[in-house]
């Protein structure tokens, strides 16, 4: 009986923890009932055959442009940040945008580097009012 109690729950828990570790991991999901293993798919939530059944992850519908230090300025949810040039989104900016958001994400991190070195609230203030505009 606390088996087949397991044995129900599996399904759901596989695509969760998938999702949760994402494209660098390869979960497989044993149906002990039925004798096969499936891989689970990180990008939505079924049981493939093959490990690789999406060739690219779906483009994130909901995107976020946030400036930190030594991170990308993209980000979306279940995914992080990531280059506004990445392949696996396809996201296909034009050059110019993809110029600027490369360039702020190096601006911030220079004033970033700058305030380790001077410590100066007031300076690193002006400077990050500046980036935000």
């Amino acid at each position: 009986m606390e088996l087949r109690t397991h044995r129900k729950g599996g399904p759901e828990l596989a695509p969760r923890l998938a999702m949760h570790l994402g494209p660098l991991w390869v979960v497989r999901f044993w149906n002990d009932g039925h004798s096969t293993a499936k891989f689970v798919c990180w990008q939505c939530p079924r049981l493939h055959w093959v490990q690789d059944a999406h060739t690219n992850p779906p483009a994130p519908l909901h995107i976020s442009v946030e400036g930190e230090y030594k991170w990308q300025q993209l980000r979306a949810e279940g995914i992080g940040d990531f280059a506004p040039d990445d392949p696996a989104f396809s996201l296909d900016l034009f050059d110019e945008l993809v110029a600027d958001l490369y360039q702020s994400s190096h601006d911030i991190d220079a004033n970033m580097e700058l305030y380790l070195r001077e410590r100066d609230e007031a300076n690193d203030d002006a400077r990050r009012a500046e980036l935000d505009q």
